[in-house]
């Protein structure tokens, strides 16, 4: 069998329904072997956004998302969104095309070192050099990209590696010596947070997106409630509770809730999950939760203690820790902490001027709440992801997806592709910023060539908003590079031109109804909100600052 037809097959094996991507010369071998396959393939307009789309298939479905790429350029223009997924912990498997074997090294006609330059962002990376090692090759990458702490897996592929002859036996299971994680937590070291737990007066819960990856959202809220404990997240960690319920307390860190900064800094017990304490999490690290002893659960022993001092760690996955730790924990009323938290609740909430002449970014998102409050949803980077995770009440697991340790512009509407494709009968809605959205706005064409009709909801301020919001606060207005003066832009033609739906909202009064008109229509929409210019994102953290030490508005 030619080996590009067993790549098919090998994918058809793992389950794979869709790949998104863009051929070239030396990944064409492969595509013509797709040609025949029930496998849907997607052709996206950039090789950034096919991963992207892979990354937010993942997140929103937990499966394995596929990317392919042909080499060079085609290769390199994956690496930002691999690095996207390894950051966030997404499994994702990326195949590159790759020059023939004779040629590597020789700086031929579109060759690039692509295991090499993503190394230090992919969980594995491989160069297929002998093609009977390619259908173990695929199996591995598929185990490592969803296993343990899930991550992307890149398979370069030589030209002639994919025109050679090869068996297909593909292996039903495979050993990897060097690679066992760490499942089953420790019994001691739990049974030794459940008498931390017992004995805590302020306990409080740390969710990250660990617990999301490994579905321990179930036993997470059994714990919250079996304990007492208030739950905070972090960014990543949005829907391990549902925000409705009365111990969430919202998304800590830099722009998180004052009440979710403050109980985490007053905290004389912090349960951390999944999380891996970034920068944009904990403020600064020096007076971070000061008074707190700290557990940590996490499936990556490399992340415990890495950023902050740990008393108990606990190494494994978050599902099965949570199941035997609930049995080891009795209730316990905490009534003094549960009347200082509910205090801050009330005195704290989140607000923001209200305006009846200028549309607040603030207020779109609440009435997409009021309207779809199950949608997927997913975020660009900058101001709107931050009112999104402020305003949008998440219910749910892989209900909110967002680039949080990479912080990729660009991300979003391609992400809301994948996720559309997963769930084509669920509404997702891209919130994004004009700045961000234009960084690969291309992707409209896909999505009206394939009806994958994904709704956009672009705060559109004129501004690449999040800088712009720090030269104002910390460099004196001197507002260098920020402003994409695009008054004339017509983000409303845009879509139009490449065959979607555009609207343009200029007004408060038409924010609900142009919402309700886009949810309706069976196609891809982007609504142009003209959003008021100069709104800020409160409250703030500044960097480098503690987590208690919040900048807020007057209301």
């Amino acid at each position: 069998m030619r080996a590009a037809d067993a790549i098919i097959k090998a994918l058809e094996k793992e389950g794979v329904k869709h790949i998104f991507g863009i051929p070239g010369g030396a990944i064409i071998e492969v595509y013509d072997a797709l040609f025949d396959s029930g496998i849907k393939h997607i052709l996206t307009r950039h090789e950034q956004a096919a991963v992207h789309a892979a990354d937010g298939y993942a997140r929103a479905s937990g499966k394995v998302g596929v990317a392919f790429a042909t080499s060079g350029p085609g290769a390199t223009n994956t690496v930002t969104g691999i690095a996207t997924a390894y950051m966030d912990s997404s499994p994702i498997v990326v195949m590159t095309g790759q020059v023939a074997r004779s040629l590597i090294g020789n700086d031929a006609f579109q060759e690039a070192d692509i295991t090499g330059i993503t190394m230090p962002v992919t969980k594995h990376n491989y160069l297929v050099t002998d093609e009977n090692e390619l259908l173990k090759t695929i199996k591995e990458a598929f185990h490592i990209a969803g296993t343990g702490r899930p991550g992307p897996v890149l398979i370069d592929l030589p030209k002639d590696v994919t025109t050679a002859e090869v068996e297909f036996d593909y292996p039903e299971k495979i050993t990897l010596p060097g690679y066992r994680p760490k499942y089953r937590g420790h019994p001691r070291q739990i049974k030794k947070a459940a008498e931390l737990i017992m004995k805590a007066e302020r306990p409080v819960i740390l969710a990250g997106g660990g617990v999301i990856l490994s579905n321990a959202s179930e036993e997470l809220t059994k714990l919250a409630e079996t304990i007492p404990a208030y739950v905070a997240t972090s960014l990543m960690g949005k829907g391990a509770i549902p925000e409705t319920h009365p111990l969430s307390l919202g998304f800590i860190g830099m722009h998180g809730t004052k009440y979710a900064n403050y109980a985490v800094q007053e905290s004389d017990l912090l349960i951390a999950i999944g999380i891996r304490f970034s920068d944009r999490t904990t403020g600064r690290v020096s007076d971070f939760a000061p008074d707190a002893k700290i557990i940590h659960i996490d499936i990556d022993p490399a992340e415990i203690g890495k950023n902050i001092e740990i008393d108990v760690p606990i190494v494994g996955d978050a599902k099965l820790i949570l199941q035997e730790l609930i049995t080891n924990i009795t209730y316990r009323k905490r009534k003094e902490w549960e009347d200082r938290v509910e205090g801050w609740k009330k005195s704290y909430p989140l607000r923001y001027r209200k305006d009846d002449e200028k549309i607040k970014p603030q207020y779109v998102i609440e009435k997409i709440w009021e309207l779809q409050p199950d949608a997927i949803i997913t975020t660009e980077v900058g101001q709107n992801q931050m009112w999104a995770a402020q305003y949008f009440k998440v219910k749910r697991p892989r209900q909110f997806i967002t680039s949080g340790g990479l912080g990729t512009m660009g991300f979003g509407f391609p992400a809301a592709m994948g996720a559309k494709t997963a769930f084509p009968e669920k509404q997702v809605v891209d919130i994004a910023g004009d700045g961000s959205f234009l960084m690969n706005v291309q992707e409209l064409a896909t999505c009206v060539d394939y009806g994958i009709n994904v709704k956009v909801a672009v705060l559109n301020n004129m501004f690449l908003g999040m800088v712009r919001q720090w030269q104002e606060l910390f460099y004196d207005e001197r507002y260098s590079a920020t402003c994409l003066r695009c008054k004339e832009m017509s983000i409303e033609k845009i879509a139009e031109g490449f065959g979607a739906v555009g609207m343009t909202v200029e007004k408060p009064s038409e924010v609900e109804d142009a919402l309700k008109e886009a949810f309706e229509i069976d196609a891809p929409v982007v609504i142009d909100f003209r959003v008021d210019r100069l709104e800020n994102v409160y409250p703030m953290v500044p960097a480098g600052a503690a987590l208690h030490e919040v900048i807020d508005e007057e209301v």
